[in-house]
């Protein structure tokens, strides 16, 4: 399923900084926050605001025509919301590893997928969510066969792939802009492993690096 995943070159054309970390994780048992979640968003809120790598989330959003002052990219959206709140196990996870590297961060329900996920900049008809309202020409988007898993590249995802408590299979994207390297991009990737391996022993996970000219 991972080499099915595609970021479109007209995304590239518009950061050719840009990389995706694309993680599946498989057998996961999820549940409500417990004190062991709970604990890494505590460390987590702690933890300095990295404004240069939000910043460049900003001017990645003033490049396909949005207003980050007024639908701000996820990872500048969490850290506006300290201490971080608490949703269930396994998004208290990538939560606090999204604030802890200012690495915006989604994760989805795989099971609630239809085809693939590829990043790509809309053409404007694509279905979405009607508390999401259509994409406009020209926006980064998330999407599968359905429509819209998540507008304006990072900003909101669909309640249809939404991680619950009963999910059980996910798929969670690590996404990168300079000034971030990399290295620290597989770092972030590896702990979030960590932490889903913690909460599920039984976990099997997969990732792969998206870039460009791979």
């Amino acid at each position: 399923m991972l080499d099915d995943i595609q970021v479109d070159d007209a995304v590239l054309a518009l950061r050719p900084d840009f990389a995706v970390l694309v993680m599946t994780a498989h057998d996961l048992r999820n549940g409500p926050t417990d004190e062991r979640s709970r604990a890494w968003l505590a460390e987590a809120s702690a933890a300095p605001v990295q404004t240069e790598k939000i910043d460049a989330w900003k001017d990645a959003y003033r490049a396909f025509g949005a207003k980050p002052q007024r639908t701000r990219p996820s990872v500048d959206a969490l850290t506006r919301r300290m201490p971080l709140p608490e949703i269930n196990q396994v998004v208290d996870a990538y939560n606090s590893i999204s604030v802890k590297h200012a690495l915006p961060i989604g994760g989805e329900d795989l099971d609630h997928y239809s085809g693939p996920a590829r990043l790509v900049r809309a053409s404007g008809e694509e279905a979405s969510e009607e508390a999401l309202g259509t994409p406009d020409p020209g926006e980064v988007i998330w999407r599968d066969d359905i429509g819209v898993t998540c507008r304006r590249w990072n900003w909101r995802q669909v309640v249809r792939t939404r991680l619950t408590e009963e999910t059980t299979n996910a798929i969670f994207l690590l996404e990168r802009l300079e000034p971030m390297s990399l290295v620290e991009l597989k770092q972030a990737g590896e702990e979030l492993a960590d932490l889903l391996s913690e909460l599920s022993p039984q976990v099997r996970i997969t990732s792969r690096v998206i870039s460009r000219g791979k």
